[in-house]
């Protein structure tokens, strides 16, 4: 399946799933070495930082070019995570300024992460969720 195709699918999981609407746009995913995960979303921390992947608010993904198998349901789960924040950028429901707004944000799409794993793979799945402190 090209790339294209599997972010429309996965961006289908995550509208069904979190009830936000299907979106006329699609983000853009692109790939990156786990460096730059560092610096943007464990902000320069690289000693604890386990991001695969982040959502930039500006409609992109970038996925750590270190994941190979686009196929694997956990790997898919977290590209699921970040389309959540999408969806939930374009609804305007969260403001990225206020901490509690992050914060609820995390746990709203580890949720639906959480619950397209245990669907898609029939397996309940432990996630780690692990919140930067508000800036």
């Amino acid at each position: 399946m090209e790339t294209s195709q599997l972010i429309a699918v996965l961006l289908s999981w995550a509208a069904h799933l979190s009830g936000y609407p299907y979106p006329d746009t699609v983000p853009e995913l692109n790939r990156v070495g786990h460096k730059f995960l560092v610096e943007h979303a464990c902000t320069g921390e690289p000693r604890n930082c386990r991001a695969v992947a982040w959502y930039d608010d500006r409609d992109t993904i970038y996925l750590d070019d270190r994941v190979e198998d686009l196929e694997d349901p956990v790997v898919r789960s977290v590209i699921v995570h970040e389309l959540v924040h999408y969806l939930q950028d374009l609804s305007g429901k969260y403001d990225p300024q206020v901490c509690d707004h992050q914060l609820a944000r995390e746990r709203e799409a580890y949720s639906i992460q959480r619950t397209y794993l245990n669907r898609i793979a029939g397996r309940v799945a432990a996630t780690y969720p692990v919140f930067a402190p508000c800036s």
